[in-house]
């Protein structure tokens, strides 16, 4: 422990700094903390003699004292506008009120400075975090988990729970139903530069249409709403392609719009696919085939991961991954490939 600086008096110390300190791994606190019986008994002992040392509270403990319990949880959506996120909102909302919480709601307006800000300032406010489609770097969200219970929606991360839509394996879904169709020139329309899920989806593409020896274009990174619809709709004609997979429907609603303005007809010039069947994909002329999943249940799943993780005594143990499965919805939107 020689060598190594206290946190200065005017902060509350972390569990990063009891590991620090201890010689350990957070993991390893964490463990020794909440269950003992994990840990060897010396390893055990230098940790519990450090978190005394420091007064160090875990947040699992801090919440039955008087000056720690808030009984709320921080939800950090990046665009509160997306109807994507309003089902993930609600799922949160009810499983949280059922247990006796309060939800905070951010926006964080598709921006990790201001997501990291949000965390900063509310880490006395908020005895959890829910993060969705966070845009935080890994190093960022490895220091805020280790300082915070949290988890994360579509946004995998090695230090804490992660509850993700399994939208590649419906990428898969969406080729082989375009290939059956007889398309073989398919363009991706991505969304924004920082997306984790973004890049899966184009690892699924990439990976696929290599296989099925198919011509692909990549257009983007576009903002997921519908006012990019209309760069990205003619960023995708200009490609030659006979079908495009869309990061979400807002862009891909954005598209047809601005194909039907071109004169390009959908799916006769050009199929349309997006992803996450949001309340009103099938009000679009004509009605959108997308990527569908349970997302309201994702935001339900992730309130109980944190929870077990406040109340481990409780809960009993927590789950690190959650999958939860994706389907392909065939609508309207998609047709046989055009003959040359």
């Amino acid at each position: 422990m020689a060598g190594v600086e206290l946190p200065s008096p005017d902060r509350t110390p972390t569990i990063r700094d009891v590991a620090e300190l201890a010689g350990v791994a957070t993991s390893t606190v964490s463990r020794a903390l909440s269950n003992p019986d994990r840990v060897n008994r010396v390893t055990r002992e230098r940790i519990q003699q450090v978190a005394a040392q420091l007064n160090y509270v875990p947040s699992s403990q801090a919440r039955g004292l008087s000056s720690g319990r808030t009984q709320a949880i921080a939800v950090l959506v990046p665009d509160v506008t997306n109807p994507f996120y309003f089902d993930i909102i609600r799922g949160t909302q009810h499983q949280l009120k059922a247990a006796g919480y309060t939800q905070l709601l951010v926006d964080t307006e598709e921006s990790a400075e201001m997501e990291e800000e949000a965390l900063h300032k509310m880490r006395r406010s908020a005895d959890g975090f829910i993060l969705a489609a966070s845009r935080l770097t890994d190093a960022q969200l490895a220091e805020s988990a280790a300082a915070h219970p949290m988890v994360t929606i579509n946004r995998a991360s090695a230090n804490a729970p992660t509850v993700v839509i399994d939208t590649p394996s419906a990428i898969v879904q969406s080729l082989e139903h375009l290939a059956s169709l007889g398309h073989s020139k398919i363009c991706f329309v991505g969304g924004p530069a920082s997306s984790w899920s973004n890049a899966k989806r184009w690892k699924a593409f990439e990976d696929e249409t290599r296989e099925r020896g198919m011509t692909t274009f990549r257009v983007g990174p576009f903002a997921p709403k519908t006012t990019s619809g209309a760069a990205a709709a003619d960023a995708a004609a200009h490609t030659g392609a006979t079908a495009c997979i869309v990061f979400n429907d807002l862009l891909a609603i954005g598209m047809l719009q601005r194909l039907r303005e071109r004169g390009v007809r959908v799916p006769e010039d050009m199929s349309i696919v997006g992803c996450d069947d949001i309340f009103g994909a099938d009000f679009c002329n004509p009605p959108l085939t997308t990527i569908a999943s349970p997302i309201e249940q994702a935001g339900r799943v992730a309130v109980s991961m944190l929870l077990a993780q406040l109340n481990p005594l409780q809960g009993g143990p927590s789950r690190r991954l959650a999958v939860m499965p994706t389907h392909l919805t065939i609508r309207g939107s998609t047709g046989p490939a055009r003959v040359p």
